[in-house]
């Protein structure tokens, strides 16, 4: 806390504060920090660069740093002349410094008034792609120097994901310029930074020669969530509306949304950089009555954050499915998102998707898989509840409604219900507000031309039947369909009770499999995964494969462990004879991703044919003969290591930049997606 003595006489109006400071460019990887990173000719260097989420923009410059108290934001940079300045804004001019001639001083534009986590200001060697989109924004991809060839699929689907957003949410993107970079060292997998979003190299960075399919469509993935938050998280930003904040004038408290006015004047930060990368920052602002005011940490606004991540996390598929429809990205959600959040939802331990967080630094404890794809999940489940259209139109109220100010959750749910005439709030707050989700049960009875179907719902635990003495209640948006037209909904209805029924004329029940919560054995499970061997689609395979994963772990150290693998290898083989190694004429995204997956289970399971022919192309590779495609590295890699010795690992360090790649890959994508290695 700082508190400052003023010894002249205040008056009322509008006033201007200056502080002189000094800031450290640390090695923390939050704040103004620096980020080492090796020349082509292996000499070390460093970039300074900012991650201020959650509350670190106040180690950079004196701030009321929490999301709810906005200001715009004027930002100078003083750095050496030979090293790329970014900021949040366009550069608006570039001159000389007078005190060093290595130096040169870098304005630019004021920002939209903002909170203090999305400023962000980078210096440092890049090279750079850009392009403009359809609707004229000037979008640049910023790469490691000798790399912009690697930030060329971003740019496309930067390109094409504004103008997709500008049209879904009808408000335009309001900066004149957005730029992606390439972070060395960055602990984050990305960071929305308005107008400058930085990235771990492995979420951004795409080698022609050397990524595989997956690496794309995770980039396209990350590029979109991040894109999103411009609108979502910067142009609108969530607070949470019980916090209070106390304003001190004659004895008179003020409650937060009075404040808010008065906070949104706050005007600028000025910020130099001088030589070796010292901050000295000037900091003004305009604050009516900034001698009496006082603000509290409303660190409970990150409470409501999930509904940010939840809705870019959601939104992101909606924009690959534009960018990339042959990805069937939607397809892909039930098995990367939507089953993924069940299990963890499904266990005793789990916890709601609003959980109260009483410091910042209690954030990433609770934001896992329920926080990002259990959000991505209602918000799908709200969507359809809602109707594109009418969604559409409440997205549009509230980004409108509340541009460049903070809003609540509530606010959005109420733009949702004017435009859509449904209860959202009394819906949404069953399943953000308690954890776990139900099971609906259906009994049909046939009468005459009708058939009546008993709905009834229960919580769904792993464990087993749920015993609990109150079991709680959701309000479930069900769509019946039938064997008559099995895409489209013949009856949508909102079960707001624990049992309903519903009649149906002239239609037959749909019959329901229930599995992994002692609802039918294990043995029926594995029974229907036989079925599936004629199978083409991917996302059934990945969930095929992550499930008998799961059942492998269960049973490894035990009697039955070869026999699963046996199971794994019958499964699996004919599925794998089709693919073959080599892609054929005509195949796809999906073929790519289908083909790995299906030969890194069957050489895991100890598939003779798999095994023999991953360690004849491992040698290959490594001797030069014919070098592994970047689809088959993963795949060829994780078997002859399963089933390797000493010296294969010996071997495979050899060859240590491609590993390390697999394995980057693998943890940028722990966020949403879990390994199966």
């Amino acid at each position: 806390m700082c508190v400052f003595y003023l010894f002249i006489f205040i008056y009322s109006g509008t006033g201007m504060l200056k502080i002189d400071f000094v800031g450290e460019l640390n090695d923390k990887m939050k704040g103004f920090y620096r980020s080492k990173y090796n020349t082509a000719s292996g000499e070390v260097r460093y970039a300074a660069v900012t991650q201020f989420e959650a509350t670190d923009a106040r180690r950079a410059f004196p701030c009321w740093d929490e999301p709810a108290i906005k200001a715009t934001f004027d930002v100078i940079l003083i750095v050496p002349k030979d090293r790329v300045a970014l900021s949040n804004m366009n550069l608006i001019e570039r001159k000389a410094y007078p005190d060093d001639n290595n130096l040169v001083e870098v304005k630019f534009a004021r920002t939209p008034t903002m909170s203090t986590y999305l400023v962000a200001f980078v210096v440092g060697e890049y090279d750079f792609v850009e392009a403009r989109s359809s609707d004229g924004v000037l979008v640049r991809v910023y790469t490691p120097v000798g790399k912009a060839e690697q930030g060329k699929f971003a740019l496309e689907v930067a390109a094409k994901t504004l103008p997709f957003y500008k049209d879904y949410f009808n408000v335009p993107y309001p900066l004149p310029k957005i730029d992606l970079i390439a972070i060395a060292d960055f602990a984050a997998g990305a960071m929305e930074n308005w107008g400058l979003v930085t990235y771990r190299e492995t979420a951004l960075l795409i080698d022609p020669k050397n990524s595989c399919s997956s690496s794309r469509q995770w980039v396209a993935l990350v590029v979109g969530h991040e894109l999103a938050h411009q609108w979502f998280g910067n142009l609108v930003t969530m607070e949470q509306p019980s916090s209070r904040c106390s304003y001190s004038k004659d004895r008179s408290q003020r409650t937060h949304k009075e404040d808010r006015g008065k906070i949104e004047d706050m005007s600028a930060v000025t910020a130099h950089l001088l030589e070796g990368f010292v901050l000295r920052p000037r900091f003004t602002s305009a604050l009516t009555k900034i001698a009496t005011a006082r603000f509290c940490d409303r660190e409970e606004w990150w409470t409501h954050l999930w509904l940010n991540e939840g809705f870019a996390s959601w939104i992101e598929y909606l924009c690959v499915d534009h960018c990339f429809p042959e990805y069937d990205i939607w397809t892909q959600f039930v098995s990367a998102d939507y089953t993924r959040a069940q299990e963890l939802d499904a266990l005793d331990n789990s916890h709601p998707i609003e959980v109260s967080v009483g410091h910042p630094s209690e954030v990433d404890e609770i934001f896992d898989a329920i926080s990002y794809s259990k959000g991505a999940s209602v918000i799908r489940m709200l969507h359809d509840y809602i109707g594109d259209e009418d969604f559409r139109k409440g997205m549009n109220q509230y980004l409108i409604k509340f541009q460049e100010k903070n809003a609540a959750t509530e606010d959005l749910w109420e733009s949702l219900e004017q435009a859509s005439g449904k209860p959202i709030a009394a819906v949404m707050s069953t399943w953000t507000k308690q954890m776990g989700f139900p099971l609906i049960y259906v009994e049909s009875e046939q009468k005459e031309d009708s058939r009546i179907l008993k709905l009834s719902q229960k919580k769904f635990c792993a464990s087993g039947p749920h015993h609990g003495e109150e079991s709680p209640q959701w309000m479930v948006p069900i769509s019946i369909c039938t064997s008559e037209s099995p895409a489209s909904a013949k009856l949508r209805l909102l079960m707001d009770k624990p049992e309903m029924t519903v009649v149906l004329e002239g239609v037959t029940s749909d019959q329901w499999v229930k599995a992994r919560a002692g609802i039918i054995s294990t043995v029926e499970v594995l029974k229907v995964m036989e079925a599936f061997v004629n199978e083409p689609n991917y996302t059934v395979w990945s969930d095929l494969s992550c499930n008998l994963g799961i059942l492998s772990t269960l049973l490894s150290h035990t009697e039955f462990h070869e026999e699963i693998q046996g199971f794994i290898r019958d499964v699996f083989s004919p599925i794998g004879q089709r693919l073959c190694w080599d892609p054929k004429p005509g195949e796809g995204h999906l073929d790519a991703l289908l083909r790995g997956l299906v030969l890194g289970k069957l050489g895991k399971a100890g598939d003779k044919p798999t095994l023999e022919e991953a360690r004849r192309r491992f040698k290959d590779h490594v001797e030069g003969k014919n070098t592994l495609s970047a689809d088959l590295r993963s795949p060829v890699y994780v078997t002859v290591l399963k089933h390797g010795d000493s010296s294969t690992l010996d071997t495979m360090l050899k060859v240590s930049h491609h590993i390390r790649h697999v394995i980057n890959h693998f943890r940028t994508a722990t966020r949403r997606y879990t390994s199966l290695l």
